[in-house]
């Protein structure tokens, strides 16, 4: 266990966890979150785990079998010199980056880049429309775009003072991103960064009115998702998949920050269109110890012959919606593993879940995560059985956003 530099408490409280991973109350009553003023988890944790590490970070599988791999080693140089390309190209710490990419190599650079940078990242996924864009980069206040040569065409409409990085063939006004591997393979930070700075600023689903952009500072993802690591229950050296869109907070939840927080494989099956048959096929060929997917995907799972597939799932997980206990049953009497939900916001990290080892009763979403003060409120704000979920903020847990970002105040 490292516990000197500015990731030792981080590993202290990171070790913890891991450690307790199946003694809920041990780890409740004994976890605090680390107390840091400055930490920057891309240097101070990430590159201090790559040195010299092969073992693979991130595993990408594309439907016609083309396998990518990146070491920890490798990403943490390749992110090195995307850091420099980016502040050659003029980007600044607090300036604002939009990224929307799919399942690319690039995202994962680009990401710890910008953390190293201070770059302020405001993921989108590649479904958005022009309009959608427009809004993003004016209310967003961004200076910087990095997508895909196949998607920059939306942006023709899109008005602003931005820079503009395409990933893949060269497009006319838009810089190549391949061009970062000619920059320098070591970077030097113009300064420390503090735990309260901007890191990502994450639009909402917005589906009762326009979305909300929600802060998330170099403390409340990075640190703040050791509670997302204990309820998935991921160990060193696991192969973690993630069934999720890219630019929505739960890619970065768990395929990010939660896996690499515990030093594990971030595996991830490139679809166009999803065949559960293959998923499965996928699962077995490459040994994927652990997975979250969301109801709809575990609905489809079931369809297929579970039984058949000799899976080396250790732990099942799903979010985003109750699931229903057919489900539920069917995986467990196919692979003897129970399906285990959890529920965070955007605006936070995994606040409540089911966590490995402990008995799981029917229909309940779980208990407060490690870190969480939670308590259900009835709508005269007092406390009850039943009510809305809500924080207890005497003791603030670190995975819960600073605020929201507008024009006026941010």
């Amino acid at each position: 266990m490292i516990t000197t530099g500015r990731a030792g408490p981080f590993f202290v409280s990171r070790d913890f966890l891991l450690d307790h991973r199946a003694s809920y109350d041990t780890a409740v009553s004994g976890f605090h979150w680390p107390v840091q003023e400055e930490f920057n988890w891309a240097l101070d944790y990430f590159d201090v785990i790559a040195a010299g590490n092969r073992r693979a970070a991130l595993h990408i599988v594309d439907e016609d079998g083309t396998t990518t791999v990146r070491s920890f080693a490798e990403l943490s140089i390749a992110s090195n010199r995307v850091a420099n390309f980016l502040q050659d190209l003029g980007a600044r710490r607090g300036d604002r980056l939009m990224l929307t990419l799919g399942h690319e190599v690039a995202r994962w650079e680009t990401l710890l880049a910008a953390i190293k940078v201070g770059v302020v990242v405001t993921p989108a996924t590649t479904l958005l429309t022009t309009a959608d864009l427009q809004d993003r980069v004016d209310r967003g206040r961004v200076r910087h775009v990095l997508t895909s040569a196949a998607n920059v065409s939306k942006f023709d409409g899109v008005t602003g003072d931005f820079t503009r990085i395409a990933v893949g063939e060269t497009v006319p006004g838009w810089h190549r991103y391949e061009s970062a591997t000619a920059a320098a393979a070591v970077f030097n930070p113009t300064s420390a960064t503090s735990v309260r700075d901007p890191m990502l600023l994450y639009f909402t689903s917005g589906t009762t009115a326009r979305p909300k952009l929600v802060v998330h500072t170099h403390q409340s993802y990075p640190v703040g998702h050791l509670s997302t690591m204990y309820w998935i229950g991921v160990r060193p050296g696991d192969r973690h998949w993630n069934i999720s869109s890219p630019g929505w907070a739960k890619h970065a939840w768990s395929s990010f920050f939660a896996p690499w927080n515990a030093e594990a494989t971030v595996f991830i099956f490139n679809y166009q269109r999803f065949d559960a048959k293959a998923v499965l096929e996928t699962l077995v060929a490459h040994q994927v110890t652990t997975l979250c997917a969301p109801p709809t995907v575990w609905r489809m799972l079931i369809q297929q012959p579970l039984g058949d597939y000799n899976v080396a799932l250790r732990e099942v997980l799903s979010a985003g919606e109750p699931l229903n206990a057919e489900v539920i049953e069917q995986v467990q009497k196919a692979w003897g593993l129970r399906i285990r939900d959890g529920y965070g916001q955007t605006e936070t990290t995994a606040q409540i879940g089911n966590s490995p080892g402990q008995v799981i009763k029917p229909g309940s979403m779980g208990r407060p995560m490690p870190g969480y003060d939670v308590v259900l409120l009835d709508p005269d704000g007092q406390e009850s059985d039943e009510g809305e979920i809500c924080l207890r903020l005497e003791d603030r847990p670190l995975g819960l956003t600073d605020g929201y970002a507008d024009d006026e105040d941010f």
